[in-house]
Protein backbone atom coordinates (compact mmCIF):
# COMPACT_ATOMS: atom_id res chain seq x y z
CA UNK A 1 0.00 0.00 0.00
CA UNK A 2 1.32 3.28 -0.66
CA UNK A 3 1.92 5.54 2.22
CA UNK A 4 -0.52 8.39 2.35
CA UNK A 5 1.66 11.52 1.60
CA UNK A 6 2.88 9.50 -1.68
CA UNK A 7 -1.57 9.26 -2.28
CA UNK A 8 -2.36 12.57 -1.58
CA UNK A 9 0.42 13.72 -4.59
CA UNK A 10 -0.70 11.46 -6.74
CA UNK A 11 -4.83 12.26 -6.34
CA UNK A 12 -3.95 15.90 -6.94
CA UNK A 13 -1.11 15.42 -9.94
CA UNK A 14 -3.29 13.19 -11.23
CA UNK A 15 -6.76 15.18 -11.12
CA UNK A 16 -4.71 18.81 -12.59
CA UNK A 17 -3.38 16.23 -15.50
CA UNK A 18 -6.63 15.11 -16.85
CA UNK A 19 -8.08 18.38 -16.04
CA UNK A 20 -5.43 20.04 -18.68
CA UNK A 21 -7.38 18.79 -21.38
CA UNK A 22 -10.63 21.24 -22.93
CA UNK A 23 -13.21 18.52 -23.00
CA UNK A 24 -12.60 18.27 -19.39
CA UNK A 25 -12.49 14.31 -19.82
CA UNK A 26 -9.51 12.05 -18.27
CA UNK A 27 -7.13 11.58 -20.86
CA UNK A 28 -7.84 8.70 -22.81
CA UNK A 29 -11.24 8.43 -21.38
CA UNK A 30 -13.70 8.26 -23.92
CA UNK A 31 -11.03 8.96 -26.80
CA UNK A 32 -9.80 5.23 -27.20
CA UNK A 33 -12.43 3.60 -29.90
CA UNK A 34 -14.56 2.52 -26.78
CA UNK A 35 -17.45 3.50 -25.82
CA UNK A 36 -18.94 6.62 -26.22
CA UNK A 37 -22.10 8.75 -24.34
CA UNK A 38 -25.07 10.73 -26.41
CA UNK A 39 -27.15 12.85 -25.77
CA UNK A 40 -30.67 10.94 -25.38
CA UNK A 41 -33.14 14.25 -26.18
CA UNK A 42 -34.33 15.07 -22.14
CA UNK A 43 -31.59 17.15 -20.37
CA UNK A 44 -28.98 15.30 -18.53
CA UNK A 45 -30.16 12.09 -20.27
CA UNK A 46 -27.47 9.64 -22.00
CA UNK A 47 -26.96 7.38 -23.62
CA UNK A 48 -24.53 3.86 -22.75
CA UNK A 49 -23.24 2.82 -26.51
CA UNK A 50 -20.72 0.64 -27.96
CA UNK A 51 -17.72 2.38 -29.45
CA UNK A 52 -17.21 2.23 -33.34
CA UNK A 53 -13.87 2.01 -33.32
CA UNK A 54 -12.98 -0.65 -30.71
CA UNK A 55 -16.72 -2.50 -30.74
CA UNK A 56 -15.92 -2.71 -26.73
CA UNK A 57 -17.81 -1.62 -23.91
CA UNK A 58 -15.50 -1.71 -20.44
CA UNK A 59 -17.71 -1.57 -17.26
CA UNK A 60 -15.55 -1.42 -13.51
CA UNK A 61 -16.93 -2.76 -10.89
CA UNK A 62 -16.17 -1.02 -7.20
CA UNK A 63 -17.69 -3.03 -4.70
CA UNK A 64 -17.77 -2.12 -0.96
CA UNK A 65 -15.99 1.01 -0.48
CA UNK A 66 -17.21 1.42 3.23
CA UNK A 67 -16.34 4.98 2.69
CA UNK A 68 -16.87 7.72 6.15
CA UNK A 69 -15.07 11.09 6.92
CA UNK A 70 -11.85 10.95 4.35
CA UNK A 71 -8.40 11.24 5.74
CA UNK A 72 -10.29 11.58 9.35
CA UNK A 73 -11.32 7.70 8.37
CA UNK A 74 -9.00 4.97 9.72
CA UNK A 75 -8.17 1.27 7.52
CA UNK A 76 -9.22 -2.34 8.81
CA UNK A 77 -6.79 -5.30 8.10
CA UNK A 78 -3.87 -3.73 6.55
CA UNK A 79 -0.57 -4.26 8.06
CA UNK A 80 0.54 -2.39 11.85
CA UNK A 81 2.85 -0.16 9.91
CA UNK A 82 0.45 1.31 7.17
CA UNK A 83 -2.37 2.54 9.71
CA UNK A 84 -0.83 5.70 10.81
CA UNK A 85 -0.96 6.97 6.79
CA UNK A 86 -3.89 4.72 5.55
CA UNK A 87 -7.56 6.15 5.60
CA UNK A 88 -10.47 6.47 2.87
CA UNK A 89 -7.96 8.71 0.46
CA UNK A 90 -6.39 5.06 0.06
CA UNK A 91 -9.92 4.07 -1.21
CA UNK A 92 -10.01 7.13 -3.58
CA UNK A 93 -6.81 7.25 -4.77
CA UNK A 94 -7.16 3.54 -6.09
CA UNK A 95 -10.44 4.39 -8.01
CA UNK A 96 -8.08 7.03 -9.72
CA UNK A 97 -5.40 4.98 -10.32
CA UNK A 98 -7.62 1.52 -11.75
CA UNK A 99 -9.53 4.53 -13.97
CA UNK A 100 -6.19 5.58 -15.87
CA UNK A 101 -5.55 2.09 -16.38
CA UNK A 102 -8.61 0.65 -17.19
CA UNK A 103 -10.34 3.43 -18.66
CA UNK A 104 -13.85 2.21 -18.70
CA UNK A 105 -16.68 3.53 -20.73
CA UNK A 106 -18.87 3.10 -17.53
CA UNK A 107 -18.68 2.70 -13.20
CA UNK A 108 -20.87 0.12 -11.00
CA UNK A 109 -20.73 0.43 -7.56
CA UNK A 110 -22.81 -2.26 -5.78
CA UNK A 111 -23.73 -1.07 -2.49
CA UNK A 112 -21.87 -0.64 1.08
CA UNK A 113 -20.32 2.12 -0.70
CA UNK A 114 -20.44 4.29 2.31
CA UNK A 115 -20.08 2.96 6.30
CA UNK A 116 -23.21 5.45 7.79
CA UNK A 117 -22.54 4.24 11.09
CA UNK A 118 -18.99 5.96 11.08
CA UNK A 119 -20.17 8.96 9.01
CA UNK A 120 -20.67 12.09 10.24
CA UNK A 121 -22.94 13.70 7.34
CA UNK A 122 -24.18 10.35 4.89
CA UNK A 123 -24.33 12.79 1.79
CA UNK A 124 -20.98 14.39 2.23
CA UNK A 125 -19.57 10.67 2.47
CA UNK A 126 -21.57 9.83 -0.58
CA UNK A 127 -20.26 12.90 -2.41
CA UNK A 128 -16.42 12.29 -1.40
CA UNK A 129 -16.79 8.27 -1.98
CA UNK A 130 -18.30 8.96 -5.69
CA UNK A 131 -16.21 12.07 -6.31
CA UNK A 132 -14.12 9.97 -9.32
CA UNK A 133 -16.70 9.68 -11.30
CA UNK A 134 -18.16 12.67 -10.97
CA UNK A 135 -14.69 14.59 -11.07
CA UNK A 136 -14.11 12.73 -14.67
CA UNK A 137 -17.56 13.11 -15.86
CA UNK A 138 -17.98 9.32 -16.42
CA UNK A 139 -21.05 7.49 -16.29
CA UNK A 140 -21.32 5.69 -13.84
CA UNK A 141 -24.59 3.56 -11.75
CA UNK A 142 -24.79 2.54 -8.05
CA UNK A 143 -26.83 0.06 -6.01
CA UNK A 144 -26.95 -0.04 -2.26
CA UNK A 145 -26.10 -2.30 0.04
CA UNK A 146 -26.68 -2.74 3.80
CA UNK A 147 -24.73 -0.07 5.25
CA UNK A 148 -25.23 2.92 3.12
CA UNK A 149 -28.33 3.39 4.98
CA UNK A 150 -27.35 3.25 8.94
CA UNK A 151 -25.94 6.99 9.25
CA UNK A 152 -28.31 10.36 8.92
CA UNK A 153 -29.93 9.66 5.36
CA UNK A 154 -32.61 6.78 5.13
CA UNK A 155 -32.20 4.35 2.44
CA UNK A 156 -34.51 5.92 -0.15
CA UNK A 157 -32.76 9.09 1.44
CA UNK A 158 -29.35 7.48 0.19
CA UNK A 159 -30.63 6.42 -3.08
CA UNK A 160 -32.58 9.81 -3.82
CA UNK A 161 -29.05 11.68 -3.19
CA UNK A 162 -27.07 9.40 -5.78
CA UNK A 163 -30.00 9.94 -8.52
CA UNK A 164 -29.19 13.49 -8.10
CA UNK A 165 -25.58 13.79 -8.63
CA UNK A 166 -23.47 14.73 -11.82
CA UNK A 167 -23.18 12.25 -14.46
CA UNK A 168 -24.78 9.53 -13.00
CA UNK A 169 -27.29 7.10 -14.68
CA UNK A 170 -28.93 5.50 -11.00
CA UNK A 171 -32.67 5.80 -11.17
CA UNK A 172 -34.57 5.48 -7.82
CA UNK A 173 -37.39 2.97 -9.55
CA UNK A 174 -39.67 2.40 -11.86
CA UNK A 175 -42.09 4.82 -12.93
CA UNK A 176 -45.82 3.67 -12.28
CA UNK A 177 -45.27 0.44 -10.58
CA UNK A 178 -45.26 -0.68 -6.78
CA UNK A 179 -41.99 -2.02 -6.10
CA UNK A 180 -39.96 -2.79 -2.75
CA UNK A 181 -36.89 -1.28 -2.13
CA UNK A 182 -34.95 1.71 -3.88
CA UNK A 183 -32.74 1.68 -6.81
CA UNK A 184 -34.40 -1.44 -9.59
CA UNK A 185 -33.70 0.04 -12.66
CA UNK A 186 -32.34 -0.88 -16.14
CA UNK A 187 -29.98 0.52 -18.41
CA UNK A 188 -29.48 -0.27 -22.32
CA UNK A 189 -26.15 -0.50 -24.03
CA UNK A 190 -26.87 0.36 -27.82
CA UNK A 191 -24.78 -0.93 -31.21
CA UNK A 192 -22.13 0.70 -32.30
CA UNK A 193 -22.76 3.99 -34.14
CA UNK A 194 -23.21 3.56 -37.90
CA UNK A 195 -23.77 0.26 -37.23
CA UNK A 196 -27.37 -1.43 -38.03
CA UNK A 197 -28.06 -1.97 -34.77
CA UNK A 198 -26.92 1.68 -33.67
CA UNK A 199 -30.74 2.22 -32.05
CA UNK A 200 -31.33 -1.36 -30.35
CA UNK A 201 -29.70 -2.71 -27.02
CA UNK A 202 -27.42 -5.29 -27.27
CA UNK A 203 -26.27 -5.69 -24.00
CA UNK A 204 -28.94 -4.75 -21.16
CA UNK A 205 -28.34 -4.16 -17.73
CA UNK A 206 -30.35 -4.36 -14.85
CA UNK A 207 -29.64 -3.47 -11.08
CA UNK A 208 -31.45 -4.54 -8.15
CA UNK A 209 -32.00 -3.39 -4.47
CA UNK A 210 -31.13 -6.51 -2.65
CA UNK A 211 -32.58 -5.27 0.48
CA UNK A 212 -30.16 -4.78 4.16
CA UNK A 213 -31.76 -6.82 6.74
CA UNK A 214 -34.66 -9.39 7.06
CA UNK A 215 -38.24 -7.58 7.92
CA UNK A 216 -39.67 -10.78 9.20
CA UNK A 217 -39.37 -11.62 12.99
CA UNK A 218 -39.35 -15.35 11.86
CA UNK A 219 -36.45 -14.73 9.33
CA UNK A 220 -33.10 -13.61 10.95
CA UNK A 221 -30.14 -12.68 8.98
CA UNK A 222 -29.92 -10.39 5.74
CA UNK A 223 -32.92 -9.18 3.07
CA UNK A 224 -33.67 -10.54 0.14
CA UNK A 225 -34.54 -9.87 -3.48
CA UNK A 226 -38.90 -9.41 -3.31
CA UNK A 227 -41.71 -10.78 -5.41
CA UNK A 228 -42.30 -7.48 -6.74
CA UNK A 229 -39.01 -7.01 -7.74
CA UNK A 230 -39.06 -10.36 -9.52
CA UNK A 231 -41.90 -9.36 -11.81
CA UNK A 232 -40.59 -6.46 -12.60
CA UNK A 233 -37.43 -8.45 -13.69
CA UNK A 234 -39.10 -10.66 -16.13
CA UNK A 235 -41.45 -7.79 -17.78
CA UNK A 236 -38.35 -5.71 -18.23
CA UNK A 237 -36.57 -9.03 -19.79
CA UNK A 238 -39.43 -10.03 -22.09
CA UNK A 239 -40.10 -6.30 -23.16
CA UNK A 240 -36.18 -5.85 -24.00
CA UNK A 241 -35.70 -9.53 -25.66
CA UNK A 242 -38.99 -8.74 -27.82
CA UNK A 243 -37.55 -5.40 -28.90
CA UNK A 244 -34.51 -7.40 -29.85
CA UNK A 245 -35.74 -10.16 -32.09
CA UNK A 246 -38.03 -8.50 -33.54
CA UNK A 247 -39.16 -5.87 -35.59
CA UNK A 248 -36.91 -4.13 -37.80
CA UNK A 249 -33.14 -5.94 -37.47
CA UNK A 250 -34.52 -8.74 -35.09
CA UNK A 251 -31.91 -10.91 -34.23
CA UNK A 252 -32.43 -14.68 -33.23
CA UNK A 253 -30.94 -14.68 -29.72
CA UNK A 254 -31.69 -11.75 -26.91
CA UNK A 255 -29.34 -9.65 -26.07
CA UNK A 256 -27.24 -10.71 -23.12
CA UNK A 257 -27.75 -9.19 -19.62
CA UNK A 258 -25.79 -8.48 -16.93
CA UNK A 259 -27.23 -8.15 -13.15
CA UNK A 260 -25.72 -6.04 -10.43
CA UNK A 261 -26.74 -6.06 -7.15
CA UNK A 262 -25.23 -6.28 -3.91
CA UNK A 263 -26.40 -9.45 -1.37
CA UNK A 264 -25.19 -12.29 -2.96
CA UNK A 265 -27.76 -15.29 -3.48
CA UNK A 266 -27.52 -18.22 -1.91
CA UNK A 267 -26.47 -20.51 -4.77
CA UNK A 268 -23.64 -18.85 -4.34
CA UNK A 269 -22.60 -21.83 -2.07
CA UNK A 270 -22.85 -24.46 -4.40
CA UNK A 271 -19.44 -23.76 -5.72
CA UNK A 272 -16.24 -24.91 -4.26
CA UNK A 273 -12.71 -24.79 -5.58
CA UNK A 274 -12.67 -27.17 -8.44
CA UNK A 275 -15.36 -24.98 -10.29
CA UNK A 276 -14.84 -21.43 -9.96
CA UNK A 277 -12.51 -19.23 -10.59
CA UNK A 278 -11.03 -16.96 -8.21
CA UNK A 279 -10.73 -17.45 -3.93
CA UNK A 280 -13.54 -18.12 -1.51
CA UNK A 281 -12.12 -17.41 1.70
CA UNK A 282 -15.06 -17.05 4.01
CA UNK A 283 -19.24 -18.34 4.22
CA UNK A 284 -21.18 -16.93 2.05
CA UNK A 285 -23.85 -14.10 3.59
CA UNK A 286 -26.58 -14.17 1.54
CA UNK A 287 -29.93 -14.59 3.22
CA UNK A 288 -30.87 -17.22 5.00
CA UNK A 289 -34.64 -18.00 2.75
CA UNK A 290 -33.92 -18.41 -1.04
CA UNK A 291 -36.61 -15.93 -2.64
CA UNK A 292 -36.11 -17.75 -6.00
CA UNK A 293 -34.61 -15.17 -7.95
CA UNK A 294 -32.12 -17.28 -9.58
CA UNK A 295 -34.55 -19.58 -11.15
CA UNK A 296 -36.21 -16.18 -12.34
CA UNK A 297 -32.94 -15.70 -13.98
CA UNK A 298 -33.00 -19.13 -15.51
CA UNK A 299 -36.75 -19.12 -16.69
CA UNK A 300 -36.15 -15.66 -18.22
CA UNK A 301 -32.78 -16.57 -20.40
CA UNK A 302 -31.20 -13.41 -21.35
CA UNK A 303 -29.25 -13.44 -17.89
CA UNK A 304 -25.82 -13.89 -18.32
CA UNK A 305 -23.78 -12.94 -15.28
CA UNK A 306 -24.29 -11.57 -11.74
CA UNK A 307 -22.55 -9.10 -9.99
CA UNK A 308 -22.18 -8.53 -6.41
CA UNK A 309 -20.28 -7.61 -3.76
CA UNK A 310 -21.53 -7.87 0.47
CA UNK A 311 -18.53 -10.93 1.52
CA UNK A 312 -15.37 -9.02 0.57
CA UNK A 313 -12.70 -12.17 0.94
CA UNK A 314 -14.69 -13.92 -2.01
CA UNK A 315 -13.93 -12.95 -5.14
CA UNK A 316 -14.46 -16.29 -7.77
CA UNK A 317 -17.24 -16.35 -10.58
CA UNK A 318 -18.27 -19.63 -11.04
CA UNK A 319 -21.51 -20.97 -13.65
CA UNK A 320 -24.45 -22.16 -12.37
CA UNK A 321 -26.88 -23.48 -15.17
CA UNK A 322 -25.86 -21.12 -17.75
CA UNK A 323 -25.57 -17.74 -15.36
CA UNK A 324 -22.11 -16.68 -14.18
CA UNK A 325 -21.96 -15.66 -10.58
CA UNK A 326 -19.23 -13.59 -9.65
CA UNK A 327 -17.97 -11.61 -6.66
CA UNK A 328 -15.98 -8.27 -7.02
CA UNK A 329 -13.59 -8.44 -3.66
CA UNK A 330 -13.53 -5.63 -1.39
CA UNK A 331 -12.38 -2.80 -2.62
CA UNK A 332 -12.26 0.45 0.36
CA UNK A 333 -9.48 0.07 2.66
CA UNK A 334 -12.11 1.15 5.81
CA UNK A 335 -14.03 -2.00 4.82
CA UNK A 336 -13.01 -5.37 6.58
CA UNK A 337 -10.38 -7.44 4.43
CA UNK A 338 -6.95 -9.60 4.77
CA UNK A 339 -3.47 -7.67 5.28
CA UNK A 340 -1.30 -9.07 2.62
CA UNK A 341 -4.69 -9.55 0.49
CA UNK A 342 -4.77 -7.01 -1.66
CA UNK A 343 -7.91 -4.70 -2.08
CA UNK A 344 -9.36 -5.31 -5.58
CA UNK A 345 -11.99 -4.32 -8.21
CA UNK A 346 -13.72 -6.09 -11.10
CA UNK A 347 -13.68 -5.30 -15.11
CA UNK A 348 -16.17 -6.83 -17.39
CA UNK A 349 -15.44 -6.36 -21.18
CA UNK A 350 -18.27 -6.95 -23.93
CA UNK A 351 -17.22 -7.19 -27.68
CA UNK A 352 -19.25 -6.54 -30.74
CA UNK A 353 -19.27 -9.25 -33.53
CA UNK A 354 -18.07 -8.43 -37.05
CA UNK A 355 -21.02 -9.30 -39.79
CA UNK A 356 -20.64 -10.76 -43.19
CA UNK A 357 -21.01 -6.94 -44.48
CA UNK A 358 -17.89 -5.94 -42.53
CA UNK A 359 -19.64 -3.51 -39.80
CA UNK A 360 -20.44 -4.22 -35.76
CA UNK A 361 -23.35 -6.59 -35.37
CA UNK A 362 -24.58 -8.60 -31.90
CA UNK A 363 -22.35 -9.36 -28.43
CA UNK A 364 -20.30 -12.08 -29.44
CA UNK A 365 -18.53 -12.51 -25.88
CA UNK A 366 -18.27 -10.85 -22.69
CA UNK A 367 -14.99 -11.91 -20.56
CA UNK A 368 -13.72 -10.10 -17.88
CA UNK A 369 -10.90 -10.28 -14.72
CA UNK A 370 -9.74 -8.24 -11.41
CA UNK A 371 -6.95 -5.33 -10.83
CA UNK A 372 -5.43 -5.77 -7.52
CA UNK A 373 -4.38 -2.45 -5.96
CA UNK A 374 -0.60 -3.38 -5.50
CA UNK A 375 2.48 -2.18 -6.92
CA UNK A 376 1.53 -3.18 -9.89
CA UNK A 377 -1.67 -2.79 -10.44
CA UNK A 378 -2.02 -6.46 -11.01
CA UNK A 379 -4.34 -7.87 -13.27
CA UNK A 380 -5.64 -11.42 -12.40
CA UNK A 381 -7.80 -14.21 -13.19
CA UNK A 382 -9.03 -13.45 -16.92
CA UNK A 383 -11.54 -15.58 -18.09
CA UNK A 384 -14.64 -15.74 -20.04
CA UNK A 385 -17.58 -15.50 -19.25
CA UNK A 386 -19.78 -15.79 -22.29
CA UNK A 387 -19.88 -16.70 -25.84
CA UNK A 388 -22.67 -16.29 -28.62
CA UNK A 389 -23.81 -19.71 -29.45
CA UNK A 390 -22.89 -21.19 -26.24
CA UNK A 391 -25.58 -22.34 -23.72
CA UNK A 392 -23.01 -21.89 -21.08
CA UNK A 393 -24.77 -25.14 -19.45
CA UNK A 394 -22.42 -28.13 -17.43
CA UNK A 395 -22.99 -31.62 -18.53
CA UNK A 396 -24.54 -33.38 -16.05
CA UNK A 397 -21.98 -34.92 -14.20
CA UNK A 398 -20.43 -31.84 -12.97
CA UNK A 399 -23.77 -29.63 -12.03
CA UNK A 400 -23.80 -28.82 -8.33
CA UNK A 401 -26.00 -30.83 -5.75
CA UNK A 402 -28.76 -28.50 -5.42
CA UNK A 403 -30.49 -30.58 -3.13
Amino acid sequence: MIRLSILLFFVLAVIAEWQEGSSGLPRGVGTRGGATLAAAGVAGARTLRFGSKSGVFKILQVADMHYADGKETGCLDVFPDQLSTCSDLNTTAFIYRVIRHENPDFIVFTGDNIFASDSKDAAKSLNAAFEPAVALKLPWAAVIGNHDQEGTLSREGVMQHIVGMDHTLSQLNPTGIEIDGFGNYNLEVRGAEGSALANKSVLNLYFLDSGDYSTVPAIPGYGWIKPSQQVWFQKTSSRLQKEYMRGALQQKDPAPGLVYFHIPLPEFSYFDASNFTGVKQEGISSASINSGFFATLVETGDAKAVFTGHDHLNDFCGKLIGIQLCYSGGFGYHAYGKAGWSRRARVVSASLEKTLSGEWGGVKSIKTWKRLDDEHLSTIDTQVLWIKGSTGRRRKSTVPNLS
